[in-house]
């Protein structure tokens, strides 16, 4: 890829700050903005700020470093478990995720509509650590074709975590890093663009919010479901649930993106 995943970099922030943080208080949210492209064939270093330590809550602050200049800013607070309210948003009732297309047999459909015919395998090969379906038809499959800004997915990870990386910390970071890949797809919908594989938009992550509701499992299927309230200025704003199967919900995402149509070349 020309840059780096904006989730892996979220991702691997909050594990920086999650290994200074005991392990008996996960994070409950984050706030973060992507300030410049990573650069794929350089090392990120990751500085973490002990903010607080407090009674029931510890925050951190983390500056991903490359070339010597920020390029990913986030802050994390973690809290200790207590009990208090319940309530939530249903769950939308959606088709079985087994049911849904894998990527392998989605993506090959559509490679005439991409503006180049690497993109299939450079998707897959970017995408291999996940099983990622559509509920509906996504971006790239819908071009030309407006339609309501909102999109689904189910999600897992290829295969179960056990041994070091079943912690808490591995399945939180695990849906940060997913949580940066579809979730810009509803504002595409709502304008009958593809996306970045078909050429027809330019757009970037510039901020990135989450906030960790309930216990879940990366590795189990998950429900990522999407939409876009506005899109003006040049920017577009998107919102996500993401629910465990049996219906809780876990965690609540916010992304605003830059979303440019290319200028014609003559």
């Amino acid at each position: 890829m020309p840059r780096v995943f904006g989730g892996q970099v979220a991702a691997q922030a909050l594990v920086a700050a999650g290994r200074t943080v005991p392990a008996d208080r996960p994070a409950h949210s984050l706030h973060s903005y992507f300030l410049r492209p990573g650069d794929p064939a350089a090392p990120i270093v990751y500085t973490v700020d002990r903010i607080r330590d407090g009674f029931s809550f510890t925050t951190r602050r983390v500056v991903a470093v490359q070339h010597g200049q920020p390029i990913f800013h986030l802050s994390a607070s973690f809290q200790r478990h207590e009990e208090g309210l319940e309530h939530q948003e249903p769950m939308p009732a959606v088709p079985d995720p087994l049911s849904l297309p894998s990527g392998e047999e989605l993506l090959p459909r559509y490679a005439h509509l991409f503006s180049d015919p690497s993109v299939v395998e450079r998707m897959l090969e970017a995408r291999a650590a996940i099983d990622l379906r559509y509920v509906d038809a996504p971006p790239y499959a819908s071009v030309g074709r407006p339609r309501e800004p909102k999109s689904q997915v189910w999600f897992r990870t290829n295969g179960k975590l056990d041994g070091a990386a079943d912690d808490p910390l591995t399945h939180l970071c695990l849906a940060t890093y997913v949580s940066d890949m579809t979730l810009l797809d509803s504002i595409l919908l709502a304008h009958g663009r593809g996306g970045w594989a078909v050429g027809d938009i330019v757009g970037a992550s510039l901020d990135h919010a989450m906030w960790f509701h309930r216990p879940f499992r990366a590795d189990e299927w998950l429900l990522y479901d999407q939409e876009s309230p506005s899109a003006s200025g040049g920017r577009g704003l998107a919102k996500g649930r993401i629910f465990t199967a049996d219906g809780q919900l876990a965690v609540s995402v916010i992304q605003e993106g830059v979303m440019r149509v290319p200028r014609p070349s003559f």
